[in-house]
Order: structure tokens, then sequence, then C-alpha cells
């Protein structure tokens, strides 16, 4: 981190140019965003070092000023953006946020432009890498297109009768830049409409990929600044809608005649859509408007004979040629027919190698060669680029990816073999005789033993020549108590209530061994909580134990499948996350010396589920056994399937723990 003082000096070494890229550089951690050009060129403002404000799913929700305190929603953090000096900062952790209509609460200034960054690769120290994706969607519904929705808020009174509150313009976000976003799940993507009054605006989107019904990205209504245009730069931009206006990337200046600059940049970007990648213009408006494309792919789906319903054009303007000027640079472009428009002809100019791929009857226009073959490499950067997995869960690889239909399994070392105890139970009703227990060795698949009958979301510890078993009894009503199971020859069984509920419901439980004993986490159901929540018993003979009141995790989040381990000083619970507000839920990771204050890995999640796996990763339970770590995990839908699943990470329990506090106990030693 650079500190004030380098940074005047810096300040005083530098021309104007040097020091914009210089100081962007900084705020991106080495990857500057630059401009396309002498006339993107900005000035430094007063403010180069505003605030930083952090946003995690992980975070307090407290006031952004740390990852631990980040805020959990990226709107609060663009709320709390003090003022409009600019150079303001707001770094997001890799998630996904279901999140629609954004609006900043200050603008960026001139030559300080406000940053907005998902944590893309890491570098910024949110612990994981991976898109920030914004789902604009309905939560419980998926897709939503509602006239207008999506990522950046933009309203007009009057669109429909459902449209009663006063028109909004997306002018909050003028000068702005965004870096590392997955935008999907409306009307348009990163698209910024400043809707009926038209001023000047400009905007910077870097390596975004951007997803709409109607258009991927872009910029509506604006006024360009002669040297500062809007620019997309390394962004794959998708439209969805096969009908009228819609196109991968749209742009709408209002200027009264045709400006000598650039009112939008495209730079090494993909444009897709059905019938349209680029399109301007709209109806009731008759503003001029310029784009620049520079080393673009743009392509349309539509190659309908032209006997049929040919499309539109991969660059259309929609009322008037006259009022679109393209300059091409270097770019491909695939559809029917190139240019489009409600009336006349689209004007343009060509530089460098412009190709285009279109229907054999179309004529290519001048300045542009046809290609005769299909450019396979063009489809290829249609493909969002795949962010480097965080190398603690690509460590954990899985190696059985379908052990049959079990939910609950715990992994235990039984006279040198690596033996699992299932938990068989259907997945909902039921009678007593469907839950039992079973033991299984691993490598030969051989049963030896069945017990139990009417138990069920059970774990497991071997101590002392003995197994101990932990289940919670079926009842039609619910689960209840934790009934310890005890044997030494795997056919013998003693039995005992050892903690009971009071008030509650008790489900999962979990027990390690301590350098003082035992501790058992236990899922409850306790009204006084969030549902569900995990409590604390400890023992010394594992036999007889005694609760732990002031110890309690979960009691404002869903907490549920808790699996407990000791190592390294600490205890480490993996437990299940609800994704809220989707009916979604993965396998976090906290630690805690003393089982009243946690922390969260800055690696979560844990386990997600992949395709195929419903909408959980659950009921996690681990062993190290001849050196590397077994973890055993359900997916399915937490209501009518399971599907048991194994993952080993190379290495010991304690150093697969210690490794996902890795960059945690890298800043507590700073």
């Amino acid at each position: 981190m650079i500190n004030q003082i380098q940074l005047s000096s810096c300040w005083q070494c530098l021309n104007t140019t040097q020091l914009l890229l210089a100081l962007l550089s900084l705020c991106l951690c080495g990857n500057s965003p630059g401009v396309a050009d002498a006339q993107s060129a900005v000035t430094p403002g007063q403010d180069p070092q505003g605030a930083t404000l952090y946003v995690s799913k992980l975070g307090d929700n407290s006031d952004g000023s740390s990852w631990g305190k980040a805020f959990t929603t990226i709107q609060a953090a663009l709320h709390a953006v003090p003022d409009a000096q600019g150079g303001h900062r707001i770094v997001v952790r890799p998630d996904t946020y279901m999140e629609a209509n954004l609006s900043p609460r200050h603008k960026g200034a001139a030559g300080a432009y406000n940053l907005l960054v998902g944590d893309f690769d890491g570098r910024l120290g949110s612990g994981t890498t991976g898109w920030v994706v914004l789902d604009s969607g309905d939560a419980e519904k998926g897709f939503k297109s509602y006239d207008w929705w999506g990522p950046i808020r933009a309203y007009k009174k009057s669109w429909s009768k459902e449209h009663t509150e006063e028109t909004f313009s997306a002018i909050g976000w003028d000068r702005w830049m965004l870096r590392h976003f997955y935008a999907a799940g409306g009307d348009g993507g990163l698209f910024f409409d400043l809707v009926d009054k038209a001023e000047p605006f400009t905007v910077i989107v870097e390596d975004c990929v951007s997803i709409g019904r109607a258009f991927g990205g872009g910029v509506a209504n604006i006024l360009s600044r002669p040297e500062e245009p809007s620019i997309f730069r390394r962004c794959k931009l998708w439209c969805l809608d096969w009908w009228g206006d819609a196109a991968g990337a749209y742009v709408r200046a209002e200027h009264a005649e045709m400006p000598p600059h650039a009112d939008a940049v495209f730079e090494d970007c993909t444009l897709a859509g059905p019938d349209n990648a680029f399109q301007a213009g709209n109806p009731g408006y008759s503003g001029y408007t310029r784009v620049r494309l520079k080393n673009c792919q743009l392509v349309t789906f539509n190659f309908s004979q032209p006997q049929g319903k040919p499309g539109s054009g991969v660059i259309y303007s929609t009322i008037e040629g006259k009022l679109l000027h393209v300059d091409l640079e270097d770019c491909t472009l695939m559809g029917c027919k190139i240019f489009g428009a409600g009336k006349g002809e689209v004007s343009y100019s060509t530089k460098g190698d412009v190709k285009a791929y279109v229907q054999f009857q179309q004529d290519v226009p001048k300045g542009m060669h046809r290609l005769g073959h299909w450019p396979v490499d063009v489809f290829q950067t249609i493909l969002p680029p795949v962010s480097a997995p965080s190398s603690r869960r690509a460590a954990l690889r899985i190696d059985q990816p379908n052990l049959g239909d079990i939910c609950e399994a715990t992994p235990v070392v039984w006279q040198d073999r690596l033996v699992l105890m299932k938990c068989v139970r259907p997945a909902s009703g039921g009678a007593k005789t469907d839950y039992f227990l079973t033991l299984e060795d691993v490598e030969s698949g051989k049963q030896l033993g069945r017990f139990a009958e009417g138990y069920s979301l059970a774990s497991a510890l071997v101590q002392g020549g003995a197994l101990y078993v932990f289940a919670s009894r079926f009842e039609p009503d619910s689960w209840n108590d934790v009934t310890l199971f005890k044997s030494k020859d795997l056919h013998t069984w003693e039995q005992k209530v050892v903690v009971q509920q009071e008030g509650e419901h008790l489900f999962n439980s979990s027990v390690c061994a301590t350098d003082h004993g035992f501790v058992m986490a236990y899922e409850s159901d306790d009204p006084k909580f969030t549902p569900f929540t995990v409590k604390f018993a400890t023992s010394t003979d594992l036999e007889s134990w005694s609760k732990v009141p002031e110890a309690v995790f979960g009691a404002d989040r869903y907490a549920a499948c808790p699996c407990l381990r000791y190592a390294n000083g600490y205890f480490y619970l993996l437990y299940l996350e609800h994704r809220t507000p989707r009916w979604f839920f993965e396998t976090y990771l906290a630690r805690s010396k003393d089982l009243k204050t946690w922390e969260l890995s800055p690696s979560n999640p844990i386990l997600t589920p992949g395709l195929g796996d419903g909408i959980n990763a659950s009921d996690p339970d681990l062993i190290e056994f001849r050196g590397q770590t077994w973890l055993y995990y359900s997916a399915g839908d937490q209501r009518t399937w399971s599907k048991l699943k194994r993952a080993v990470y190379p290495g010991p329990l304690a150093e697969f723990f210690r490794e996902h506090f890795r960059e945690e106990d890298r800043l507590h030693n700073q």
C-alpha cells in the first residue's frame, strides 16, 4: 500500500497523463484502466486518495471500512460514498448479489473517477477469487423482465400503468468505473439510461460480462464529453431478445449534429445478440450518435435467408441511418448482413483489418473483406473468462461424485481401516423402521454392522478402542434429543440419552477430541434464535455431557448441519449457510478459540453445489486418513432427494483448516 508521503512525491514527478495512469493503476492493484486514446485523457482531481469501502456477504454490515466490517450489499456501499470529490473505491468480494436498480449517492469527479471493482483474482484481499455476480432477477422465480429493470437504476413515470414513481436518471453513475462484474437477470445489464434529460455523462466499464433481455450494455440519452467518452473495454455484452429494440450494446447520444468525437468506445469487446450486435436510436428521438469499435467481435445469430425473415443488421440504426456513425478498426462482424436502418444508410469508416462473415447473397460493405470460412475462434470470444480458482478450493478434489442416496455420513478409522457410517432414511416421512445406521468398509464395500433403528442425523468418533455414535431420535413431530450408541465390536451396543432438548428439537450433532476432553456441536431449532442454531456441550468421557449455555453459533443466521473439529488451537466449524434471498445452500467454515467468538473463513464457501447437485452442498463430515483429508458431503434439494459425494484434500486435517484462514492469519501477523 502506497503511503501519503509516497503519493505526494509521485504527484510532483509525473505529468498529468502519467499521474492519472499511475493513480488508476494503484486503485486497481497494478491493472491500469487507462483510457482509449489521447482523446479520453482526464486530469487529476483534488482528492486522488478517497475512501475505500468493502462489500462482502461475510462482513458484519457495520461501516464497510474493512473486510470484517464490510457491507453485505453493494447498494449500502454506494450509499455510503462520503462525497462528490471523487477518487473513492468500493471493493466487492466475489459472490452472488441479488440486487437490482443500483444507484450511487454521489458522482465521481473530473480526473478522480470513483471505482466499483470485484476482487476477481483475489489480489484485493477478499480471500477468494471469481466473479461478482449481479443477479437482478426474482429471487424465487428467476429472470425478471419489467421495463425498466436491471442492475442499474433508471425509471420513467408512465412507462406503463405500474410506473407511478417520479422519473429517475442514471446520472449518478457519471464518472464511475466498474470492473469485474457479471451482470444479468433483467432488461439491461450494465446499461446506463439518463431517461428524459440529456446531460454530460461518462462511465468506464472494464472486464465485465453483461447480459440483458434488451441490451447487454451501453448508455442512452447522453451528451458525451469530447475528451471523456464512455468506454467498454474487454467486456462480453449479450442480448437475449429476438424482437425489435434489442442488441448486445446500445448507445444513444442526443447531439444536434454528428460530433467529430466518439460518444462511446468499445475496445476488445464481444457484442452478441439474436438480431443486432449494436444498435442506436429510438422512436421519438432524433439526436446524432457516434461510436468507435476497436478490435471487437460483433455477432448476431439470425442468418435467415433473405426470402424468409432476415436479420436487420449486425449494426442497426433504429430511426434513420444518418443519425449513426460507426468507426470500425480491426473488427470482425458476423450476421445475415452488416448494416441496417429504419430508413437510409448508416455512415461508417474502417481502419485496419475489418472482416465480415455474412449470408452468401449479401454484399460486404466497402472497406471490409469477406470471410469465406466459419470463424470458430470468434465464437470462443463469446464465452466469459474463467477466473483462477482459489488454491485452497482447487486442492479439495471431488473423487467420488455419487455414493448413493444418502444425506448424512461420517468417516472414521476403525482398526486401521476407513469406515463410513451412513444414515439411512427417507427424504421425509416414513416409519421408525425406515430409519437406521450402517457401517461400511470403504475399500471393500462390505457392511460391518446395522444398528440404531429409529435414529439418524448421526456422527461418530473412535476413542479407546470403542466406537461412539451420537444420533437424534426420529418421531413424526420432529427430531429429538441426542442419544449415544457405544460399541467395542460393532455388534453389541450400549445406548443412552446424553443431551436432552429443552423447549426445542435437536437435529445433527458432531463431536471432536480436544487437549482437555471432548466437545459436541449440536443443531437446535430453539425459538429464541434464528433457526437453525448450533449449541455446544463438553465432556471428559464421551458419556456425561454438560451444556455450555453461553456458547452459541448462528443466533442471527441459518447455521445447520454442524461438523466440529479441533486443530491448531482452534475449534473449526463447518456448517450450512443459507444464501438468502435465494433458496440455495453452501458449506461455510468458521473458527473460534473459546466457542463464543467466531470468525468466518475468507475463502468461504468451502463447498458449493455444481451442475446436477441441486441447491445445496450440505452435511459435511471429514477425517484425516493416511496423510490426506477425506470429506463427505451431500448434494440435493433439502426436501426430496440427496446424493452423497466425497472430496479429498492432499494433506493433513490441520493443514486443510489452516489454509482456509491463511489470508486472515497473514493480516493478523502484520
